[in-house]
């Protein structure tokens, strides 16, 4: 007879966590991804919107999110967690962009294979200019993402949402013993 360690999470609060997690960064960079397609549009002067681009900027946020859950199955930047936080924070933002950038040419690698393309062909084809904005866009929108995920890591998922989701008292004025204002302190001798 196996007994089970409560400590444990089990399969299906496991499956749970990562749902809430994937939802949550999902809807993060849906966010991110749409207000830049809008500002784009707008910069463009594109006033025939196409909401598919929405549509694109969903799936790709759900994507992202997925590959981010993947890298942290892996470990990846866990030997950071040690460091100041915004090492952390920095160095987990740039390798997992890094990471979402290798995940983008396999996809390419992938879709040249099935249209029966010579696979050969991704890096020659990639539109570098391209690609570098999207790292830099993606870099800025990984910061604040991973600042967060960190504060959540080192505070605890439930003093972060006490911090951000209660509201606070008012404080009240500190009593010193000591006077606070040092040219006081003559005049009472």
């Amino acid at each position: 007879m196996t007994s089970k360690d409560p400590s444990k999470p089990g399969f299906k609060q496991k499956a749970t966590e990562e749902f809430k997690a994937m939802v949550a960064i999902s809807l993060y960079l849906a966010l991110f991804f749409a207000a830049l397609t809008t500002h784009s549009m707008l910069v463009q002067e594109k006033m025939n919107v196409s909401y598919l681009n929405y549509g694109f900027d969903i799936i790709n946020a759900l994507i992202i999110a997925k590959v981010i859950l993947i890298g942290d199955v892996i470990h990846l930047g866990k030997r950071t967690e040690s460091k100041p936080l915004y090492q952390s924070v920095l160095y987990k933002s740039i390798l997992f962009g890094l990471f979402i950038f290798a995940f983008h040419l396999l996809e390419e690698t992938v879709k040249r294979i099935i249209h029966h393309e010579p696979s050969g062909t991704v890096i020659h084809n990639l539109k570098w200019d391209e690609i570098a904005a999207r790292s830099i866009v993606v870099l800025c929108a990984f910061i604040p993402l991973f600042a967060f995920r960190e504060l959540v890591r080192v505070l605890g998922e439930d003093k972060v949402h006490e911090l951000l989701l209660k509201p606070k008292a008012p404080a009240a004025p500190a009593l010193s013993t000591q006077n606070p204002d040092p040219l006081a302190a003559p005049l009472r001798r």
